[in-house]
């Protein structure tokens, strides 16, 4: 995947994107870097891989910023947010990328801590740190998003409302935070080739994934997916706050 953003565009701008260590949030740090952001990188239990992107990421010439944090500890947020405050003393970009759900041997309630209470958890303690200008983005799927209007797969199901209540308490906050002149804007994209969320639904329900392509026509892979959510830090936020990626015609709107 080419340089999405331009070079320098976020140059002097410090970014956090949850869940940074692999896939689509280590490509989304990885663009920003290569945009000029200095870089903050989240994992919770994958310390050697933030370590080794980070390392990258530093040979662009910008700072990073390695911090592990469970989300769903309200604690260890707070420390996140107290480390980059330290370190860079602001934050102009969140990138609310971290969920899951679909883990085994967790709480029966764990998505929604994890997609609703700890993204909500996140942005509160980030708050602090985000002054007018700055951008706060969110990343879904259409099958979470369009959750009320489409039904999606049985396995994905708790997942995928989760992730449509963490949205929705997220967006009841746009007014808090346009009043502070914060930017909100959620990310939606079709099924993803190649992340976990994919492997873990084709293994529960083998084939979900060619269909899903077929029905679709084509769909994104990890490192295209990333390029949407990193201009989404840069580009004008849609008037309805929301950036849809790949095809959403098997999709009803509300």
């Amino acid at each position: 995947m080419s340089q999405p953003l331009p070079a320098g565009s976020l140059s002097g701008k410090t970014a956090l994107v949850t869940g940074s260590s692999r896939g689509i949030g280590a490509d989304t740090a990885r663009y920003l870097a290569q945009a000029g952001a200095d870089v903050v990188i989240n994992y919770r239990n994958k310390a050697p891989r933030a370590e080794k992107l980070a390392n990258e990421l530093r040979e662009l010439g910008v700072r990073v910023l390695v911090v592990g944090a469970d989300l769903t500890d309200a604690d260890s947020v707070a420390a996140m947010f107290d480390q980059v405050r330290r370190e860079f003393g602001s934050l102009d970009i969140l990138v609310l990328n971290a969920s899951g759900g679909m883990e085994s041997g967790m709480a029966e309630d764990y998505a929604l801590t994890l997609n609703r209470d700890a993204q909500v958890g996140a942005l509160e303690a980030a708050l602090p740190l985000l002054s007018s200008g700055a951008r706060v983005v969110f990343v879904t799927s259409h099958q979470a998003h369009f959750i009320r209007t489409t039904p999606t797969m049985p396995e994905y199901e708790p997942v995928a409302l989760s992730k449509r209540a963490g949205e929705d308490a997220l967006r009841e906050r746009i007014p808090a935070l346009t009043e502070r002149g914060v930017e909100f804007v959620v990310v939606s994209g079709d099924m993803i080739e190649g992340t976990i969320t994919a492997t873990l639904l084709e293994r529960a329900n083998p084939g979900a994934i060619a269909d899903r392509r077929e029905s679709a026509g084509r769909l994104y892979n990890v490192s295209e997916f990333a390029a949407e959510v990193a201009l989404a830090a840069l580009e004008p936020v849609p008037a309805d706050n929301t950036r849809l990626v790949g095809d959403t015609g098997s999709f009803a709107g509300e």
